[in-house]
């Protein structure tokens, strides 16, 4: 748990009245649940009123409830076993609103993400993506798929596109070992966050290479050591990591790129449509009463 928010109850913990020790001990002994509790579930766990709750956040130096939530969140998210995420959601989540929940929250999620990306930060991403001489992209786990979608799309207009398999952890600097200060290394990693992508990144980092660490906050072990930051909002549903808003953000970094370097983009896709078509790489629609090859 986070040691500023401890600091934060054990100074004022003896000045406390008797309801905000209630919460501030449930809080410190039930962080993982108490980070995704409302107030008025909080309250009505210790006994006490929901605005008894707000007071006790300003009480311990926050702006309100919500800041100390969002604080508790952003910290221990990362540390949440798989059991403890299904129990949160169990907590908080009832079956019937599930749909509802996920759905907002992904809503939610992506509003963030674009209120708060740098786009500064956004801008000299893909300039030196532009101008690398090679492109590593790497996600471990979850974090996967999102670097196999941009791996795919960069191929498109990219000859220097290296998708780094991260099966195996000894094969990852087998692959990178001849990254160097032209290259640039796409990184992407959300909670749980992987060692392996750290270790990977502190390589490419003594290489000399510039990296862009695509991640949830500065608070991730990939952001302090970043060469450029992109910060995508996610959470969880249940055990499972949501990474729409990640998805989105790495929608805008594709296209990006390819508009800064259209005319190639565009003789690429040229060439590819006609071999797409040549070997029926795709289906195509029939025109109203023409018969399939089948039929």
């Amino acid at each position: 748990m986070s040691k500023t928010l401890i600091s934060k109850i054990e100074k004022v913990y003896p000045s406390l009245s008797k309801g905000h020790k209630l919460i501030a001990n449930f809080i410190m002994e039930h962080y993982d649940k108490a980070a995704f509790m409302t107030a008025a579930k909080i309250g009505e766990k210790v006994g006490i009123s929901e605005s008894t709750v707000v007071r006790f956040a300003t009480e311990i130096g926050y702006a309100g409830y919500p800041e100390l939530q969002k604080n508790l969140q952003e910290l221990i998210k990362s540390r949440l076993t798989s059991v403890q995420r299904m129990e949160v959601a169990n907590v908080n989540v009832t079956e019937g609103n599930l749909l509802d929940k996920a759905l907002s929250a992904d809503i939610e999620m992506i509003r963030a993400t674009l209120e708060q990306t740098s786009r500064e930060a956004f801008a000299s991403s893909v300039a030196v993506i532009n101008h690398a001489r090679r492109i590593y992209i790497l996600g471990v786990r979850s974090s996967a798929s999102l670097a196999s979608f941009m791996a795919f799309y960069f191929n498109l207009f990219c000859d220097n596109v290296v998708l780094v398999d991260s099966a195996s952890a000894s094969e990852m600097f087998e692959q990178m070992y001849r990254i160097t200060n032209e290259d640039v290394c796409i990184a992407i990693s959300f909670p749980r966050y992987s060692k392996q992508t750290v270790n990977a990144l502190r390589f490419v980092r003594d290489r000399g290479a510039t990296f862009v660490s695509i991640t949830d906050s500065n608070s991730s072990p990939i952001a302090h050591i970043a060469t450029h930051l992109l910060i995508a909002r996610s959470n969880m549903v249940s055990f499972v990591d949501s990474l729409v808003a990640p998805l989105s953000l790495i929608n805008a970094l594709i296209a990006a790129t390819a508009r800064s370097r259209s005319e190639e983009v565009y003789n690429n896709l040229h060439a590819l449509e006609t071999i797409w078509g040549e070997y029926q790489v795709y289906e195509t629609q029939q025109d109203d009463g023409e018969e399939s090859p089948d039929e």
